[in-house]
């Protein structure tokens, strides 16, 4: 157990009452572990009790420790999913479809509601809800993630929760938590932790943050910035994503031996303010430009491809247009195209473009790496869409009809079996010798 700071033991007195009521352990400290974000002050969680009182817990974003617990009344109906709006404004669905907006009146040394208002008689049947802060409110329901409008910080009615859209469908999730600006976090069943980037009807991205060591968690709250908290047997465990945008989980560090509580979370639901916390990512070296055959980072790479899409180069075998920078020209092929990207010395062809390059694993493709097939097409790979399904999309110098195109599609080619018109069997992964990240 850890060692109880000065800090704490001020608090204990204050805390008693609230802890005793909600089984918390003993609020402990530990050596402050860096911050994954910039928060405006502690960390807000709501949450209901199984006789449905509301609750309310600060955490420290930087400690993990959690600062105070307090219990308010019981909203007078029977809660089924919630999700925090802001600060003092959560809204609440009830088991008979109903929605509310619980507005919280204070939350400084008690735990007292201002009022609740009925907003929807009906039809929320959501299994889980959550806002991301940024004017978005998603709900699941039979595998369905759907999405609404909310435009005013205290909705008063339907007109105020609008533009109502199902998102998609396959969204099967065990726990779901707004990290930001059209940004959710999940866990699955079989224990994934994923993370997707909505972008609208149909379009989103998903990214497999782990693939295992999830299943246990049965609450998944996240404040932004790369912070989440998640409740497994009881206790409530916190994480931090170092960079929450690059779509990748070996950044994030766990606290399994410093958690918030390590039992006596027994709250029916729990939701996090998604706005609490951003993520402001380092400045980047200014990056040197490449020489013509030298080395090239992705950046510049995917600049210098999408250069070309934006001018819609024309499609040829025989012409040659120029580079962003105005010094070279390459052939304005699919070959052509890549060996712009790549800063390539010359215009290599399918056929020649390995010798600068060597095969990777398909499931290591990054941007400003290449398919390359034999029947002659190769297409640069822009980013994964879906990692984990084997989507993904690419930019290409296409045909004579088409000219400059981005496409996606699957590492197996869908339906078709084809990527770009060719056999998705016959591409190889190819990886420029002279990149390097950045």
């Amino acid at each position: 157990m850890r060692r109880s700071s000065s800090r704490t033991l001020r608090l204990t007195a204050t805390l008693a009452a609230a802890a005793t009521s909600l089984g918390l352990v003993t609020l402990t400290t530990a050596t402050p572990a860096q911050a994954a974000a910039i928060c405006g002050g502690n960390v807000s969680v709501y949450g209901t009790l199984p006789d449905g009182r509301l609750t309310y817990t600060a955490i420290s974003p930087t400690t993990g420790d959690r600062v105070k617990t307090l219990i308010g009344a019981n909203p007078g109906f029977t809660p089924k999913a919630m999700a925090t709006l802001n600060f003092n404004t959560v809204l609440v669905t009830s088991t008979a479809g109903e929605l509310y907006r619980v507005d919280i009146q204070t939350n400084d040394s008690a735990l007292a509601l201002a009022g609740v208002t009925r907003i929807w008689d009906s039809g929320w049947t959501f299994d889980k809800m959550v806002y991301d802060g940024a004017g978005h409110l998603y709900g699941t329901v039979a595998g369905q993630l759907h999405r609404y409008n909310v435009s005013q910080a205290k909705p008063a009615g339907p007109a105020h929760i609008a533009k109502h859209v199902v998102i998609d469908e396959g969204f099967v999730l065990k726990t779901l938590a707004a990290a930001g600006d059209d940004v959710l976090v999940a866990t699955t069943a079989d224990g994934r932790l994923l993370s997707y980037q909505i972008n609208g009807v149909g379009d989103w991205e998903r990214s497999e943050l782990k693939s295992s060591g999830w299943s246990a968690v049965d609450s998944l709250v996240s404040p932004g910035g790369g912070l989440y908290y998640g409740r497994t047997n009881g206790g409530m465990y916190w994480y931090h994503d170092a960079d929450p945008t690059d779509g990748r989980g070996g950044d994030i560090a766990y606290h399994s031996d410093d958690p918030v509580d390590a039992s006596g979370w027994t709250q029916t639901l729990l939701s996090a303010y998604a706005n609490d916390c951003t993520y402001q990512p380092p400045a980047p070296p200014t990056p040197t430009p490449s020489t013509r055959g030298g080395q090239i980072t992705r950046t510049e790479i995917m600049s210098r491809a999408v250069n070309w899409l934006n001018r819609d180069i024309p499609y040829s075998q025989s012409a040659y247009a120029s580079d962003p920078d105005g010094g070279h020209s390459y052939r304005t092929d699919c070959s052509g195209f890549i060996s712009m990207a790549w800063h390539a010395g010359s215009s290599y062809t399918t056929a020649t473009l390995p010798g600068v390059s060597a095969t990777i694993s398909k499931s290591d493709l990054q941007p400003g790496d290449a398919l390359n097939t034999s029947s002659g097409h190769v297409v640069l790979f822009e980013k994964w869409v879906d990692k984990a399904a084997g989507k993904f999309s690419y930019i290409h110098q296409s045909n004579p009809n088409d000219d400059m195109m981005r496409g996606q599609d699957y590492l197996n080619g869908g339906s078709d079996g084809r990527i770009a018109g060719h056999a998705a069997s016959g591409y190889v992964a190819l990886r420029y010798d002279k990149v390097i990240n950045g």
